[in-house]
């Protein structure tokens, strides 16, 4: 076994708060509008949706009207991970149905300046996301113009895998990459994230957790599955 990742504490800039992001993926599609509002009652800080064409990644899910339904439940944001090709056309559509934050793939955007331009001009937060394979050079020169860069610590497409502790060390090279900078960028990690995976997450230097079948299948509730995972995120950043 690899030994665990050194903390970050003792660099600048690490102490940034925690969010947690609930990927809504495991949820009963039939019941949305009460999925997201337990989860806001959870404690929740935004909302996750995974979008998938059926092209980019295998599987289909949401379109922006199903979104649109749901935005006037709750007052948590909401968030879009585009699993499609060619996202910037369907831009207007995510911000329309009341997304506040797109997170477009690299391996998807031809010209992802331009992509992530786009969404900034609409009046969105633009963040950006890679494949595990995909190595943290390839947005090394658009990190201007992000809020937030999500790190895939599974591979695209279906709910329910596992972890790939092999991505440890690029959410360490890339928070080191954002210090050194001085950016003002949260690193979101999602794939496989619960009780188990989340320490070493956090020591690598994420702060942002998406999480979905370990919140829907706590035996005990939303809100202890939430809790549990603020709780073990506080405690990793100072062991």
């Amino acid at each position: 076994m690899p030994d665990a990742p050194s903390p970050l504490s003792d660099l600048p800039g690490t102490d940034r708060p925690f969010y947690v992001h609930p990927s809504v993926l495991p949820a009963d599609f039939s019941r949305l509008g009460e999925a997201i509002i337990s989860l806001e009652k959870a404690g929740v800080d935004r909302i996750h949706w995974d979008i998938m064409d059926g092209h980019f990644v295998p599987n289909i899910t949401f379109g922006p009207d199903v979104i649109a339904s749901c935005r006037p439940l709750v007052s948590l944001p909401f968030e879009t991970h585009l699993m499609i090709e060619n996202p910037e056309w369907t831009i207007p559509m995510w911000i329309g149905a009341g997304c506040d934050r797109l997170i477009v793939h690299a391996e998807s955007c031809v010209h992802l300046h331009r992509v992530l331009s786009h969404v900034r001009d609409e009046g969105a937060s633009a963040a950006v996301t890679i494949n595990p394979s995909t190595p943290i050079e390839a947005i090394e020169n658009i990190l201007d113009l992000v809020d937030s860069v999500l790190i895939l610590t599974i591979n695209p497409g279906w709910g329910g895998q596992r972890f790939l502790p092999s991505m440890e060390p690029k959410i360490a090279k890339l928070r080191r990459l954002i210090l050194e900078r001085g950016l003002d960028i949260d690193i979101e990690v999602d794939g496989g994230v619960g009780p188990d995976t989340v320490t070493d997450a956090v020591r690598c230097g994420a702060n942002a957790l998406v999480a979905g079948s370990a919140l829907f299948r706590d035996e005990r509730g939303l809100e202890h599955a939430v809790t549990e995972l603020r709780t073990l995120a506080e405690q990793a950043r100072t062991t």
